[in-house]
C-alpha cells in the first residue's frame, strides 16, 4: 500500500473513528447535564439550600464537569495511537 493514497477501508475506518469520537462527546455531555440537572434540582428541593443554592451548585458541577469530562476528550487527537493520548 503506498503512502500516498488510501483504500476505501481506511477511509471508512476514519469515517467511524469521526462518528465515534462525535457519539463519545455527546455521550459526555449528556452526562455533565444529567449531573448539574440532578444536583441543583436536588439541592434546591429536597434540602434547605434553596432554589438559588442548588441552581448555584448545580452551574458548578456544570463548569467542573465540561472543563474534567468534556474538554478532555474534545482536544484529543483522533488517531488513537497518536503520541499522548
Amino acid at each position: 500500500m503506498s503512502t500516498g493514497s488510501q483504500s476505501p477501508h481506511d477511509q471508512e475506518l476514519v469515517a467511524h473513528e469521526r462518528t465515534y469520537k462525535v457519539f463519545n462527546v455527546l455521550l459526555r455531555w449528556c452526562m455533565v447535564l444529567l449531573a448539574g440537572t440532578i444536583t441543583g434540582l436536588t439541592l434546591a428541593f429536597a434540602t434547605s439550600a434553596g432554589v438559588f443554592g442548588g441552581a448555584l451548585v448545580g452551574l458548578l458541577v456544570l463548569a467542573v464537569g465540561y472543563v474534567v469530562l468534556v474538554r478532555h476528550e474534545e482536544h484529543q487527537p483522533l488517531d488513537p495511537w497518536a503520541e499522548g493520548r
